[in-house]
């Protein structure tokens, strides 16, 4: 679904993502591990369009992307769920749903009857303003936005930060059944160790960068790896 060839980011003249390639495949959760400032937003960014790239590539169903708009590559299926959420606060929650339309078709712009059986508080609040929402149901609320999208990837940049453990056990199951649809690719960038190993088919853990250790859930050297994340 997803492949990026040697990427390399920079932020004027020091660059921040060197040579990463990974790879993020449909029915799999890829995740992406690091201590804070090692570049894992800066490389979602770029997978999305948000971010310019200076050298590589990032190829969506075997098609080059790396120069598209990030409307565009919504448009194809590539749906992201940014840290901090950045839901709307002075639009309700169902306003804030909708936003999704915009990468659909006119007949597709309905929302589906999955994101309520995945977030069912949301159902309930669809009236309320999104900045009167919790923490957590801010969350429920930015993924639910994403799969409104329909989306083919979905990027989540560390969907626990701040959020009470009966959230982050609601979002984990959100990302199983979202994997076993096998329609989907998870591209998901966490720090909370515990939560990735759960959900993890695929890692690939950053340091200054680059990627430094990479591989499937069952051959994670799970001490090598907590070494690399801690500060």
């Amino acid at each position: 679904m997803l492949s990026v060839q040697k990427l390399d980011l920079f932020y004027g003249a020091a660059q921040v993502v060197r040579g990463v390639s990974l790879s993020a495949a449909c029915g799999e959760v890829t995740c992406v591990l690091g201590r804070n400032g090692v570049g894992k937003t800066t490389l979602l960014r770029a997978v999305v369009g948000q971010q310019r790239i200076h050298g590589g590539s990032v190829l969506f169903e075997d098609e080059d992307v790396t120069m598209l708009s990030p409307h565009r590559r919504a448009r194809l299926g590539i749906a992201y769920v940014p840290q901090g959420r950045e839901i709307f606060p002075l639009l309700t929650v169902r306003e804030n749903l909708e936003t999704g339309f915009a990468a659909l078709a006119r007949p597709e712009r309905f929302i589906p009857d999955e994101v309520f059986r995945l977030f069912p508080v949301l159902k309930d609040m669809l009236r309320r303003r999104g900045g009167d929402l919790s923490g957590g149901q801010q969350q429920q609320l930015a993924l639910a936005r994403a799969l409104v999208m329909r989306p083919k990837l979905i990027v989540l940049d560390e969907p626990t930060e701040g959020i009470q453990p009966s959230i982050i056990t609601q979002i984990a199951k959100a990302i199983d059944y979202l994997r076993c649809t096998n329609e989907i690719a998870i591209l998901l960038v966490e720090q909370y160790f515990n939560f990735a190993k759960e959900l993890a088919d695929k890692f690939y853990v950053m340091d200054r960068g680059e990627i430094v250790l990479s591989g499937t859930a069952s051959s994670m050297d799970e001490a090598a790896v907590r070494r690399l994340m801690t500060v």
